[in-house]
């Protein structure tokens, strides 16, 4: 299937999103830079290009994401998938604190922080800021 993104379908996903990061929650209005249409799960590893497999993201969780779709946690030997938008509920694997800290709330949410680096003083400080003006 061709990696292409129609416009058409890039508008569903935005709007799905609620133009939201689905990773990180941040917002597309806040963003200097533009967000992607990215693949849940990587064309190389299978993935499709429609729209069960396609989720908005920041460009920071998109790059940081790249084409991964697990970790190890810890020194545990077993593979922890990341965070599915299609699949998961944020609310169940996240919890975001009052200073703008991403708590992961199961395996798939620690993953997820650990190799999207949500948790980066940068997007913590960005999301404080966010909260405090009653934005996030």
């Amino acid at each position: 299937m061709s990696r292409y993104i129609s416009q058409e379908i890039r508008d569903t996903v935005a709007e799905r999103a609620g133009y939201r990061c689905e990773y990180c929650r941040s917002y597309a209005r806040h963003s200097f830079l533009s967000f992607h249409i990215e693949h849940i799960i990587s064309v190389k590893h299978g993935g499709k290009t429609m729209l069960d497999n396609l989720a908005y993201s920041c460009p920071i969780c998109n790059c940081n994401k790249g084409t991964d779709i697990a970790t190890y946690l810890a020194d545990d030997n077993v593979l922890v998938r990341f965070y599915h938008p299609r699949k998961d509920t944020w609310e169940e694997c996240f919890e975001l604190d009052s200073n703008g800290f991403l708590i992961g709330k199961t395996e798939i949410g620690l993953a997820t922080i650990k190799v999207l680096n949500l948790n980066h003083p940068d997007m913590i400080e960005e999301r404080s800021f966010l909260i405090t003006a009653g934005i996030f």
